[in-house]
């Protein structure tokens, strides 16, 4: 979810019904609760939106989690049909296949992982959002009773009765102090020197000593 986005519900769930009586003060009462609710509604579709892509990337990478695994199994059978009719460079070429998934395995492990703590994250935001609405519906109806009453008393809302309809509204909120952001991704630093390309080589002279190890350790069994 975007930074923005997380603001703004950290912002609607732990404002009260006194920021918004301080805003009627310019503008119809009802018309500001009334953009209250809407902006709620607002974030909760926003928030909505954001679970459902989250979803999606959970989904496409168990699959592609799964067809990993599946390819990294039939490639054992391939390997060793490879290593007893002598064919060694077939098999140094399933092996090689197989490292590389065994490279992306860990990588779509860790997004499955991040996607489901963002997944809580997102539906805990929803409840929150939605917990706020029936909150400051409450106190709504509870402001317009008091108008009402005070009013068929020939009477004005005093100050008092507004602070307690705010009080109560505030009560459930107050506790609401968690962090709304926290920062993903890898750094990754790049070298751009002369040594670029003997570290290259190492790497793949590195690899192919792994296939090398890995095709004597197929043909002792």
């Amino acid at each position: 979810m975007s930074e923005t986005l997380s603001y703004r519900v950290g912002r609607l769930v732990s404002g009260g019904f006194h920021a918004m009586l301080d805003k009627a003060e310019d503008l119809a009462p009802m018309l500001a609760f009334n953009e209250n609710l809407r902006e709620l509604d607002k974030a909760i579709d926003e928030v909505r939106g954001e679970l459902g892509k989250v979803v999606a990337q959970k989904h496409l990478a168990s699959k592609k989690l799964n067809d990993e695994n599946t390819r990294h199994e039939s490639l054992n059978d391939s390997i060793m049909t490879a290593v007893n009719v002598g064919r060694d460079d077939l098999a140094q070429v399933g092996i090689a296949e197989q490292m590389d998934i065994e490279a992306r395995i860990p990588v779509l492990e860790n997004t499955i992982a991040d996607c489901t703590d963002k997944e809580k994250e997102l539906e805990g935001f929803i409840i929150a959002l939605q917990a706020k609405r029936r909150e400051i519906s409450l106190a709504i109806e509870q402001y317009q009773q008091t108008v009402a009453t005070s009013g068929a008393n020939g009477q004005t809302v005093g100050a008092s009765s507004l602070d307690k309809i705010a009080q109560r509204a505030d009560k459930a909120s107050n506790a609401f102090d968690r962090t709304m952001s926290r920062q993903t991704g890898m750094a990754h630093n790049t070298n751009g020197n002369g040594n670029a390309q003997s570290l290259k080589e190492l790497e793949e002279l590195s690899r192919n000593n792994r296939i090398a190890e890995r095709l004597a350790q197929l043909k002792m069994k």
